[in-house]
């Protein structure tokens, strides 16, 4: 079969790749004629003893995917399948784990495992070329996917986002600090803020025929033909993996929880600019809770916590977190906690965290705040927009102090290690940083105003 380039035309689904599977050869097993004691458990009658490569090529000579196992004379132990494909025997070190392997995959039979060969080296054989050209001319842009999510998610967004800012650090006679801010900041472009999520990719074994949504070609193979994001079930060849654009748009079908989810992943599936725990505690926290003495410093019973924290993944927004479910605000406030803590990416993320680190150790007040500034503009929308969010509110709980007792600075104390963590989890890394944790969300939540 001949491949050109005029194939490459989007949108309909290419057929040739599938067309090259179904003309792959098919397996034939050379049985051993007599039963072999050292025949492990797991191999049938495929297996031929300890026999050298000449003789195996013998038996398999003219017989296009014929296959039988040996085991090697110079490592008696180990076998090797030996497969007849393209009139030459071609010789593969072959392992079980409770499942039979050459490579990457792994089969539940070598029957299985040939078939899935047989393909891979008939299409990679017969369109090669093909193979390497296949991404050049996407039909993803053409399927309606992407200009869906793109007017989805403008007109979302348009609705209620808070643009991260660069802002002008002046004297401001209201806000009690000795810093003297800056008349400005360096001159660099403000971020655009657009809520990008990167597809979470993962091997997948499809059951019958399925195509590349990127490139529009068959995905071929018996097993782990390609990957399925597990966030919005797009369906894609490994290769073209790497090229999908960061448009995924969770589907909430697929979301099995709220708490431990990813905080992009979570407000996209659920079409909102912030994780719904994070609106409905705060809310809950305000309306009854901000002169309750200790507010976050003080423990809720862990047992309701978790109740809460069960509430959320069952219901969502649903949950009924008000005084007649839990009369002690205080449950609410570990709950919010606990979700921050949960998260798989922090908050204040690990690419960010030593920035964040190392502008709380500058001796310059000035420089110190314009550098947690900078870092503030790096890091993801819904991060940002949810840390903004949070920063505001601890912002107004400081207006209660002389109810709550709760400061910046005691604050800052109770979310520094729930906002940001060290990458590598290093318990000593993170007593070491405490301090600078701390001073961190003391710094934002003091200046939230002219930082966000």
């Amino acid at each position: 079969m001949k491949f050109h380039s005029q194939e490459f035309l989007p949108p309909a689904w290419r057929i040739c790749l599938y067309q090259l599977q179904q003309e792959a050869p098919r397996p034939k097993r050379i049985t051993c004629p007599q039963e072999m004691e050292s025949r492990p458990k797991y191999y049938g009658r495929e297996f031929h003893g300890m026999i050298s490569r000449d003789y195996a090529d013998e038996l398999l000579a003219g017989t296009e995917g014929a296959y039988l196992i040996r085991e090697s004379q110079r490592q008696p132990g180990t076998y090797t399948l030996a497969l007849r494909f393209g009139h030459q025997t071609l010789n593969y070190r072959l392992f079980y784990d409770g499942k039979h392997f050459v490579g990457e995959k792994r089969f539940e039979s070598v029957h299985d495992l040939v078939t899935d060969a047989l393909i891979t080296l008939y299409i990679e054989t017969k369109a090669a070329e093909y193979i390497a050209k296949m991404t050049t001319n996407p039909i993803y842009e053409h399927l309606g996917y992407t200009s869906l999510l793109k007017d989805k998610m403008v007109h979302r967004l348009s609705r209620g986002r808070t643009e991260p800012r660069r802002v002008t650090f002046q004297r401001d006679e209201k806000i009690s600090s000795p810093l003297v801010r800056r008349s400005a900041l360096k001159d660099t472009p403000e971020k655009q803020c657009s809520y990008e999520k990167i597809h979470n990719f993962k091997v997948h074994t499809f059951r019958g025929p399925h195509w590349c949504e990127y490139c529009a070609n068959f995905m071929w193979g018996l097993i782990a033909q390609g990957v399925r994001c597990s966030d919005c079930g797009l369906n894609v060849h490994k290769q073209c993996s790497k090229l999908v654009p960061s448009d995924c748009q969770p589907d909430l079908r697929r979301i099995k929880k709220v708490f431990s989810c990813d905080l992009t992943t979570l407000v996209k599936a659920h079409n909102t600019t912030r994780p719904m725990v994070v609106d409905m505690c705060i809310r809950e926290i305000e309306l009854r809770g901000m002169k309750s003495e200790g507010l976050y410093r003080v423990s809720g019973f862990s047992e309701h916590i978790e109740d809460v924290r069960l509430a959320f993944d069952r219901d969502g927004e649903k949950a009924d977190i008000s005084a007649s479910a839990y009369a002690d605000i205080n449950i609410i406030a570990g709950a919010l906690k606990l979700y921050f803590r949960d998260l798989p990416i922090p908050v204040i993320t690990f690419d960010l965290y030593s920035k964040f680190i190392q502008a709380a150790k500058l001796p310059n007040a000035e420089s110190r705040l314009e550098a947690i500034h900078e870092g503030l503009l790096q890091l993801p929308p819904a991060h940002y927009e949810t840390l903004r969010y949070l920063m505001a509110h601890l912002k107004r709980v400081t207006m209660f102090e002389k109810y709550n007792l709760m400061n910046a600075e005691n604050l800052g104390i109770v979310f520094g290690p729930t906002l940001m963590q060290p990458p590598e989890q290093n318990a000593l890394t993170t007593l070491n940083d405490m301090r600078q944790q701390k001073l961190v969300v003391q710094l934002i939540i003091e200046h939230e105003d002219v930082l966000f």
